[in-house]
């Protein structure tokens, strides 16, 4: 699943932020975009997972609202934390994330996005994206792109991988985290967790 993931990364990479083109647009042109600069890097390909995190945090990042993405995955719990916690959350899960998938990318070999019709309307302000991940001896997989349109462009919210959604995925156990040592225990357990994953990735 971790590799079916990455996609979700890859799929929104762009080096300009066109605010008026369409979500399904943007999801296209740049899936294609990156898929075809991750097939030919020589770097990427023999398994450098930095250079992967370097390009998600330069390149992937401001096409996410992770604010957005965090308080979904807390739920009710959201609401318990104040600012400082909140942007805190916000920094650690959104760190998690990458650390996690960007590995992922290293594997990508040559699997196909199939980008299934759009049905919206010009006033449409949230917007569901669906795609199909064609992989070679497998079935494929649904790959879908929730997205809010914002001041500055059209900005990922959610991603549900074969009906598993991102940030619902984590609810339950942040909720968990949450009732046994309270928001500051959840930020200690998700900082611990990035410092692992970066420690094996530099392995």
């Amino acid at each position: 699943m971790k590799k079916i993931f990455a996609l979700f990364f890859a799929g929104l990479v762009s080096t300009a932020v066109l605010a008026d083109e369409a979500p399904d647009a943007l999801v296209q042109r740049v899936t294609e975009e990156v898929l075809d600069i991750i097939r030919h890097d020589k770097d990427i390909q023999n398994g450098s997972t930095n250079k992967v995190i370097d390009l998600v945090d330069k390149k992937v990042l401001p096409h996410f609202n992770f604010q957005h993405m965090t308080a979904l995955a807390l739920g009710k719990e959201w609401r318990k934390a104040n600012p400082q916690q909140q942007q805190q959350l916000t920094g650690e899960f959104k760190t998690l994330l990458v650390r996690t998938y960007s590995n992922a990318l290293t594997s990508y070999k040559n699997q196909k996005v199939v980008y299934k019709p759009v049905k919206m309307a010009p006033a449409d302000l949230d917007v569901l994206v669906r795609t199909e991940v064609h992989q070679p001896g497998n079935k494929p997989v649904q790959l879908d792109y929730s997205l809010e349109k914002q001041d500055t462009g059209w900005k990922v919210y959610d991603v549900v991988v074969a009906g598993i959604s991102l940030v619902t995925n984590y609810r339950d156990q942040f909720g968990q985290e949450v009732r046994n040592g309270g928001i500051d225990g959840l930020i200690g357990s998700i900082a611990a967790k990035n410092k692992s994953l970066e420690a094996n990735q530099k392995k």
